[in-house]
């Protein structure tokens, strides 16, 4: 592989505590992520916001307002994880559809691809900047621009089921599973509108749990046990 993008839950980044950072989690990505990067692999990050964020379940907010709060998390996570990042030596970048100010830069393509050849690790923050779209579209729709090649999505589960395991402990695991068959069965690997824009493109998702020792780097090596989402 040269270039992948991979979505970290903000759940996941929470550890056990559910909420806000677990270090010692997010340090674990980062040494997973630096083999990638030592081995010549360019990684974009996406996170998810849900350690600090679940606003649309809100009934007194503005669905406006609370996705604009909801990318803001978002980009309080990226600017975590990538402190943690260049704590273990990497270089890094956190790029944003909107200003905020000298905390980041502002979304290019051309921007992306010269730190990936920098060899950088360019965290892309701030979903698609527009409310009303999930993390789902703004991560497959970063993947598309920046041309990656797969996008892996770490979960605090362990792959795609055809139920939900913690309350059916007979749903099955699957090991592939068509991005067709996602959407019509409503598998909720990422939301409805991120299913489409990543079958209408072609971008493959592999699902993995991020907890599982060096989950990262044994799936790109080829030692995967989550699912592979086809398209």
């Amino acid at each position: 592989m040269h270039r992948i993008l991979l979505k970290l839950s903000g759940e996941a980044l929470a550890g056990d505590k559910k909420t806000g950072f677990d270090e010692e989690t997010v340090r674990k990505v980062a040494l997973q992520v630096k083999q990638l990067v030592n081995d010549g692999i360019q990684v974009g990050i996406v996170t998810g916001g849900g350690n600090f964020w679940r606003g649309r379940t809100s009934e007194n907010i503005d669905r406006t307002k609370a996705d604009q709060i909801g990318m803001l998390a978002t980009v309080m996570n990226c600017i975590y994880v990538s402190e943690i990042f260049r704590s273990v030596g990497m270089k890094t970048s956190i790029l944003t559809p909107f200003e905020c100010g000298a905390f980041t830069q502002l979304f290019s393509k051309d921007r992306a691809n010269k730190y990936f050849e920098q060899g950088q690790v360019v965290f892309f923050a701030g979903g698609t900047g527009h409310p009303y779209f999930s993390t789902d579209t703004g991560v497959v729709l970063r993947a598309i621009e920046v041309e990656a090649e797969v996008i892996l999505l770490a979960k605090s589960i362990d792959g795609v089921y055809d139920d939900d395991p913690g309350k059916n402990p007979a749903a099955k695991k699957y090991d592939e599973v068509t991005i067709d068959e996602v959407i019509a069965k409503n598998l909720q690997v990422v939301d409805m509108t991120a299913s489409i824009l990543a079958r209408d493109n072609k971008m493959p998702m592999w699902v993995f749990g991020l907890n599982e020792e060096n989950s990262i780097v044994n799936t790109v090596k080829g030692k995967f046990t989550g699912t592979k989402v086809l398209v």
